[in-house]
């Protein structure tokens, strides 16, 4: 079980990953590389073990007397993927959860985004949003931001300043909710994500990039739909937005958008489902609609906290997964009141759970196949596993060194030698961030903070 020492070649064992299998094949999986891998900046640069160490060493170039062991109780694990959240609802995460959808973005969510222009508020917000989520193992966040152009990159700037992969979108809206002063025409909303995407382009952050965000077919007119979708499709982009959260929003799209077959059919027509889309919630998708989502490869972020907290319904991940449609799990704050990836993966057993008492035959999800979503699952559903998700050789060094014996910390360990499995599912279970010792993104370690004066 070996570290070696910080800005050198990293050379670690004990880790935990998943399979790196399809979906289709065996997704519950774990592996536990034999002893040792060997990060070069920012890349893993091989797997193999610890026995080897000193003719591994001459070969890559580390100093073998350079490398650490770690403790008994810890362990290496992929950094979590958040497939979707809203950066800017983190101020008020944790209250306001007593209204359905719809009534709740009007209520709560439009007037406090609609401060977002004030940059020194989005500042504040978004410094504490990004570092909280670092702190709580999310290496990769898919962040809404707001209407504004300047503050959604003043969010890009932060997630790079604290070494986050991210991706940030400027949300885009331009009809249907009742704040008149947060909302666009779709010729400015049109004309904001050209110079948002333009702007964040130019900075060439190694880790953050732009992401097209009609907020979701309620708030944008087809006008606006197609010309988000032209931006996509010419700039090869990724795409976010909702869909079929709750059964009163799939009504409402169907009486705005008669002419299309299904709620997933408008984004399809208007070019904004792709293999580079990710779509939240879904819970009430229809089977034809499953397929269309194989189909064009565009994946599903489940948010089970929200989904529940907001009594939108629960969505069947194992229906998904059998349609071979990419599914990432996200915290969506602030509908979701956690901001920590292990609550997205506590909430996703949760419901699977709910759904098996329902119906005793229903196959209910494993936490080996909870945790795959939680990292690999994520990746694939940013079509970002080319470049993070698990420890496999050629990829970004994205891990969490777990302490599961912190002191003070939430887990007891009262049998003695339990193998990294064990202390896996503990932590998913038990653990928070007290657990969580560091956090590296591509190969750089960027938990703990490092203050600046």
């Amino acid at each position: 079980m070996y570290q070696g020492m910080t800005q050198r070649p990293l050379a670690l064992s004990k880790t935990v990953s998943q399979s790196c299998q399809e979906m289709s094949s065996s997704p519950s999986q774990l592996h536990q590389a034999p002893d040792m891998l060997f990060q070069k900046d920012p890349m893993i640069a091989f797997i193999g073990s610890g026995q080897e160490v000193d003719s591994l060493s001459q070969k890559w170039g580390f100093e073998a007397l350079a490398v650490t062991q770690l403790g008994q109780y810890e362990f290496f694990m992929p950094g979590m993927v958040d497939t979707h959240i809203h950066a800017s609802q983190y101020s008020y995460a944790g209250t306001a959860l007593d209204l359905p959808l719809l009534q709740w973005l009007n209520t709560y969510t439009f007037p406090v985004e609609a401060c977002y222009k004030d940059l020194e508020f989005a500042r504040n917000v978004y410094t504490h949003v990004v570092k909280r989520t670092l702190r709580n193992g999310t290496t990769t966040a898919c962040y809404f931001a707001t209407i504004h152009t300047d503050a959604s990159l003043l969010l890009g700037q932060i997630a790079n300043d604290f070494g986050q992969r991210a991706l940030v979108g400027k949300v885009c809206m331009d009809t249907n909710n009742f704040v008149p002063h947060y909302r666009e025409t779709p010729d400015e909303s049109h004309d904001e994500t050209n110079r948002f995407i333009s702007e964040m382009l130019k900075k060439k952050y190694p880790l953050v990039m732009p992401v097209v965000t009609p907020r979701f077919a309620l708030s944008c007119s087809a006008a606006l739909l197609g010309h988000l979708g032209e931006i996509a499709k010419n700039n090869h982009l990724h795409i976010q937005s909702h869909i079929s959260e709750t059964k009163e929003e799939v009504k409402l799209v169907k009486e705005l958008f008669p002419d299309y077959d299904s709620y997933t059919d408008v984004y399809h027509k208007h070019n904004l489902l792709t293999d580079k889309t990710v779509m939240a919630h879904g819970c009430h998708l229809t089977d034809e609609e499953l397929k269309l989502f194989r189909e064009k490869g565009a994946s599903v972020a489940h948010c089970p906290n929200s989904n529940i907290s907001l009594c939108s319904g629960m969505l069947d991940a194992r229906r998904v997964l059998n349609h071979k449609v990419k599914l990432g799990l996200g915290t969506d704050v602030a509908g979701g009141y956690s901001p920590s990836m292990l609550d997205a993966v506590r909430r996703t057993l949760d419901t699977s759970k709910a759904l098996t008492i329902q119906d005793p035959q229903y196959q209910t999800l494993t936490f080996e196949e909870v945790f795959r979503l939680a990292t690999l699952g994520g990746s694939q559903a940013l079509s970002l596993d080319e470049h993070t998700g698990n420890f496999q050789v050629g990829k970004d060094f994205d891990a969490l060194r777990v302490n599961t014996a912190i002191a003070g910390g939430p887990i007891d360990l009262i049998n003695h030698g339990e193998g990294p499995k064990v202390l896996l599912e503990k932590f998913l279970n038990l653990g928070d961030d007290r657990n969580i010792a560091e956090v590296y993104v591509a190969g750089k370690r960027v938990v703990p903070f490092v203050e600046t004066t």
